[in-house]
């Protein structure tokens, strides 16, 4: 799966989380880019900060949306791979090369469903600093 730092690596989990940082820099830089675009009440004529706040709102999201469909798209693609070793497993419960890469795939999976956890708490914090600043200038759709 593509991402805007590099190409998601599911089985290398460092590379994993290398790109997923490189995804939040939006979440990262929130408050910066608020501050710099949405004008405060002595400013507010010079800068359409109903537009300003929809589009961050806009690129927020799809920010997000792209970041959760790649943890969940390595979720699974770890998931069959954990399911194929079990599946070995059974076959050759002595082989112990087969177990290490079942416990090394399962922390790895248990890991990487972490993230979705890491990600709500990006995810909750960056909307709430977006409100703060731009709940008078515009309102985003109710999400289903």
């Amino acid at each position: 799966m593509a991402a805007p730092g590099g190409v998601l690596n599911c089985e290398d989990f460092s590379m994993f989380q290398e790109v997923l940082k490189g995804m939040r820099t939006i979440d990262d830089r929130i408050v910066h880019a608020l501050n710099t675009t949405v004008p405060t009440v002595s400013f507010s004529g010079k800068v359409d900060a109903t537009q300003t706040c929809k589009e961050l709102y806009e690129s927020l999201m799809e920010a997000h949306l792209s970041r959760d469909k790649a943890i969940k798209s390595c979720i699974t693609e770890t998931s069959a791979v954990v399911g194929q070793l079990r599946e070995k497993r059974a076959k050759d419960s002595d082989n112990l090369s087969i177990i290490k890469q079942l416990r090394k795939e399962q922390t790895k999976l248990k890991i990487m469903q972490s993230e979705l956890n890491v990600e709500e708490v990006v995810n909750d914090r960056s909307l709430k600093a977006f409100n703060e600043r731009c709940r008078i200038h515009y309102t985003p759709p109710k999400i289903k």
